[in-house]
């Protein structure tokens, strides 16, 4: 489904950019059958490896993200460096943050349990390192992802037992800084004006959001017809991308809409019910988090799109066009079989 709503979306500004209407579905392919293969792989690694793992996962994401500011390796596009060039393919390291940091909270605050009312020793240490992560996103211009990585890692602190008046202490330092970062960069206070009164600049920074809105509009209950949106032809900026759940939602109308969303929410219950069943609080903090993490990120692309909230950049997992983001996605789903699974042959042991 993921690959057919890309095609329909994608094919119009592949055949102008690149005189190829399947680029981006080929790409998508590509780099699904490498995520599937590396979500093969982790999901029969035995998980105390995965966990004796995380000290270098983190050190390599750290690295990779570092390397968009270097020179001839990192690379500019629309005056943010998120990318890297690899293999003669571009690669998000942003993208591989986020396994990385769920993998870190998980591994830490099992390990904490029993100290959670010691914050200098676990809590200020994840603290730390989950500022690092999204300190060095943010400084990519990417404060859509900063914000993510924050808001997933609250929700893993959460359900990990942490103290509600360490939250508050958290969340007095993070919400003003947070809005100090939104209104200090001119495009940010654009899409936020965007997002509240759109009618302001139809031709300019509100455009996305009222072709998004329309297409959505056009669709109907029952949509337009496979392969027959007419947004997609160059009226809705990023229609492959950011947008392609609006490109859906013309083509399949408000049933179409639906059908994702309860995909999304059976995926997330799925995940959910498999940290409840995990066997240890490792187990549990990572097929939470990997879970919260594909959840959080179609639910903020979906809110984009219907309006709900300002543009953000966040890719819906397995529709929107992006390598990397599939890449990251399936390998979170491999971690979260391999917790299942797991747990499964540890119930069967013990019955």
């Amino acid at each position: 489904m993921g690959l057919g709503t890309l095609f329909s979306a994608s094919y119009f500004r592949a055949s102008i950019l690149f005189s190829d209407p399947y680029h981006f579905v080929q790409r998508q392919v590509l780099w699904t059958v490498v995520g599937l293969v590396c979500a093969f792989v982790v999901s029969r690694i035995p998980l105390q490896w995965v966990a004796n793992s995380v000290p270098a996962v983190v050190v390599v994401s750290l690295v990779l993200m570092m390397l968009t500011f270097v020179p001839g390796i990192g690379v500019r596009v629309y005056g943010a460096r998120r990318w890297i060039y690899v293999f003669g393919s571009s690669f998000q390291p942003s993208e591989a943050a986020k396994p990385a940091i769920v993998m870190y909270l998980a591994y830490l605050l099992s390990k904490k349990q029993n100290q959670l009312d010691d914050p200098v020793n676990s809590i200020l240490p994840p603290v730390i390192v989950v500022g690092v992560f999204a300190g060095l996103i943010h400084m990519q211009n990417d404060f859509s992802t900063a914000f993510f990585i924050v808001f997933v890692s609250l929700a893993v602190f959460f359900i990990a037992n942490v103290r509600l008046r360490y939250f508050i202490a958290l969340g007095t330092m993070v919400i003003p800084l947070g809005i100090i970062l939104l209104l200090t960069r001119e495009h940010r206070v654009n899409r936020l004006l965007a997002f509240l009164v759109p009618d302001l600049d139809p031709a300019g920074s509100g455009y996305q959001v009222i072709a998004s809105r329309a297409a959505l509009s056009n669709g109907g209950f029952w949509g337009s017809g496979i392969g027959l949106s007419t947004r997609k032809f160059g009226s809705l900026p990023e229609a492959h991308s950011d947008f392609v759940f609006a490109i859906l939602g013309e083509e399949l109308g408000f049933v179409g809409v639906v059908l994702v969303m309860a995909i999304f929410l059976a995926f997330a219950y799925r995940g959910y019910l498999i940290a409840y069943r995990a066997r240890d609080t490792f187990s549990s903090l990572l097929a939470f988090g990997l879970t919260s993490s594909i959840l959080f990120q179609a639910l903020m692309n979906l809110a984009v799109v219907a309006g709900l909230i300002p543009a953000t950049g966040v890719p819906l997992p397995f529709f929107s066009s992006g390598g990397s983001s599939m890449l990251s996605t399936l390998v979170m789903c491999g971690l979260l079989v391999n917790v299942s699974r797991a747990s499964t042959i540890e119930g069967g042991d013990h019955g």
